[in-house]
Order: structure tokens, then sequence, then C-alpha cells
């Protein structure tokens, strides 16, 4: 008896498949006909070999005949039709040339079955057109899931890939010459000129989705690689983008957290050091700021994040006194110095940048310079003053 989602089969349905199941060969022949010859523009079986085809016809063409003669099974469940679908997925067969192969297998049975009903009467020749084209669309729906299904492991599986080769060019495997060009051919980068790497953070997406698209659409190729607390971009930099600054130009509106960039490398063999002076420039951005910086606008800050020992007795010893001053005093001075160092030590510059009197802006010079203990002027004085300041902004 069939099973509970098998078609209804009756007596006469069976009788006809029961008949046309010697036929199968030349039911074969006549399918790889109809598939080559009816609209070649909508089948695509270049990657099939030829006996491959075939025996994939004879399965599909007798599993039907199979489920019309009485066997059990759930044709959308079917084993053969989704064993088809999952091989011709692997091979990148199109899907819609596969269904319009099972549609055109379809009308071949049905057609084989209308020949051997030469004693049937019209209601049993209804009845077996109900059950064929139940049998066509349950086997075609299994077909359709197998086939989204070894697509979606493929997509998944070439992601893996794709990980792993970003991760390895980052860990620096590029310095191996094979390695390198393999990996440049499978992420299509390109294998001669610079780069440069980008690592951002923030909550949500730090880049725009759809940056590598947007770029590529520009001219400009790049792939991006999320981890679990950063997203790691590789740009290229090839002859027609030799200028950093015009990549990054193009780069920054699609960028939403905090994002540091590296100086340009030569080539991949280096994008290890990239990586790791991109994530140098990303610290030094507080943690609530948004926007791309480049290392090269970065030095000093850069030399601070790299050395937090070193930068807490610069802060100790150039602006402790201040620091230990209530906040509204605090405050006042450390901007007047800011000021003053921004206009290249000009009290008169930097009284209208702080709203004040000139004479307001000395007083306050002269009140830091007694609080450290030393005068304000001079090159190591301004130096470290300016670098002290800058580990301020760093947070």
């Amino acid at each position: 008896m069939a099973a509970p989602h098998s078609p209804l089969v009756t007596p006469g349905t069976r009788k006809l498949a029961a008949a046309s199941r010697a036929d199968i060969p030349a039911l074969t022949r006549r399918l790889i006909s109809a598939i080559f010859t009816d609209n070649p523009e909508w089948t695509d079986y270049t990657s099939v070999p030829r006996a491959d085809l075939r025996d994939g016809c004879r399965r599909y063409l007798t599993r039907i005949l199979e489920l019309l003669g009485g066997d059990d099974g759930d044709p959308e469940h079917d084993e053969v039709a989704a064993s088809i679908g999952r091989h011709r997925a692997e091979q990148g067969v199109p899907l819609e040339a596969m269904l319009r192969t099972f549609r055109l297998g379809g009308g071949i049975v049905w057609e084989a079955l209308l020949d051997q009903a030469t004693d049937v009467g019209p209601q049993e020749i209804r009845e077996a057109g109900t059950a064929i084209w139940a049998v066509i669309d349950g086997l075609s729906s299994a077909l359709v899931t197998a086939y989204r299904n070894t697509e979606l492991e493929q997509v998944r599986r070439d992601e893996r890939r794709r990980h792993a080769l970003i991760e390895d060019l980052l860990a620096g495997r590029a310095h191996d010459a094979t390695f390198a060009a393999r990996a440049a051919r499978e992420l299509e980068l390109p294998t001669q000129g610079g780069y440069l790497v980008v690592a951002a953070r923030g909550s949500g997406r730090p880049i725009q989705a759809g940056t590598e698209a947007a770029l590529g659409a520009l001219g400009i190729r790049s792939v991006w690689h999320d981890r679990v607390d950063t997203t790691i971009g590789i740009v290229s930099l090839d002859p027609g983008h030799k200028h950093t600054e015009l990549v990054l130009q193009q780069l920054r509106p699609h960028v939403r957290g905090r994002a540091g960039a590296s100086p340009a490398v030569p080539g991949l063999a280096q994008v290890d050091s990239a990586h790791t002076l991109a994530l140098i420039a990303l610290q030094t951005l507080p943690g609530d700021a948004t926007g791309l910086v480049s290392l090269d606008e970065r030095y000093p800050e850069a030399l601070l994040v790299r050395s937090p020992d070193l930068t807490d007795l610069l802060l100790t010893h150039s602006l402790g006194p201040i620091l230990e001053l209530p906040a509204k005093e605090r405050d006042i001075l450390l901007d007047t110095l800011a000021a003053w160092l921004a206009e290249n030590c000009s009290a008169a510059n930097a009284a209208p940048r702080l709203h004040c009197h000139r004479n307001t802006v000395i007083n306050r010079l002269h009140r830091i310079s007694l609080l450290l203990g030393r005068p304000l002027e001079g090159q190591r004085s301004y130096v470290e003053l300016s670098l002290a300041l800058a580990a301020l902004g760093l947070g």
C-alpha cells in the first residue's frame, strides 16, 4: 500500500506504469534528446559528463514509474530526486535547467502512459494524469529542497575557506610566494601593487554592508572579514589608486564605527605588518569616537598607546599637579594650555579660541607654570606637554 503522503495510485495507473517500465531506455534517450534540442538556450549541462546526465535521467524516469506503480514513498521527500539535486548543485547546473528537465521527463512519461492506454477508459486516464503530475510536483519539490540546501552548504564552505585564507594572510603566510599567489587568485586580489589594511570596531556593523561591492564599482578591490569584535579590510592600492588618501576618501562614507588604517605596504607579503599597524591606529581613537583615521595622521598617539606605562609616567611628570586640581579649574587650565600650544604658543591668538582676554591667557599660563614648577617655553617642554595632552585625549 502507498505511504500516507503518496499520491493516490489506482490499479489502472499501476497497470500503465508497469507496462511502461520496459521502455525506460527509450524514454531516457527521448529525454536526453529533448534536453538538447528543445530551445538549447535554456540548457546548461556543460559541466555534466554525458554518461552522468544519462544516468540521472534514467534514475528520474524510473522513479516516476516506480511511484506510479504503487511503491511506498513520499515524492516531496524522495531520495532519488534529492540525490540528483545535490549532485547537480555541486556540478553548478542551474536549478532552472533541472526543473525544466523534470518537466520534460514528466511529459515523456505521460506520453508513454497514453501509448499503453489502448484498453483503458477515460476515467482511468484522468486518474493517471492526476497521479503523474502529483508525482512530478513532489519530485520537483524534493529536487529544489536538496539543491538549495547544497547551495547553502557550498556558500558556507566558501565562506569558511575565504575566512581561513584571510586569517592566514593576516598571520603572515603571504611571505610564502606560493601561498600569496594562491590567496590572490582565490580572493580575486591583484598580485602586484600596494595594500593597506583597515581595522574597525563599534556597536552593530562598524563598516556598512556592501562596502566591498561599492568600492569595487569604483575600481578599488577589497576583501572584508568579520571577527568577534573587529572588522578587517584588506584594500588594494593597484596602479590606478596609488595614493592612499584617495582610497581612504572613498572608504570614509562607509564607516559606521571607529576605524584605523595602516600606511601603504608594497604587497600581500606585508599585510600582516599592515594589520598590526591598523590595530594601533584604531587604538588611538577613543571608544566613543566614530570615523576613520590613518596611522600616518596619528603617530604621536600611536607611540603613546604602544607604551601605556610610559604614558602614565609622562602624564604624571608633565601634568600631575594640574590633574589633581578640582575638575572645573583643571579643565580651564588644560583647555588654555591646549589652545596656546595649538596657536604656536601665542597668547594673543589663543585668546579668541578661549573667548577671553589675552591677559587672562597669560595669567592662566603663569598659574600652570607655577603648578608645574618649571617654565612652559622651550622645544622639549612643548613636545612633552603636547604628548601629555594627546594622552589625555586618548582616555
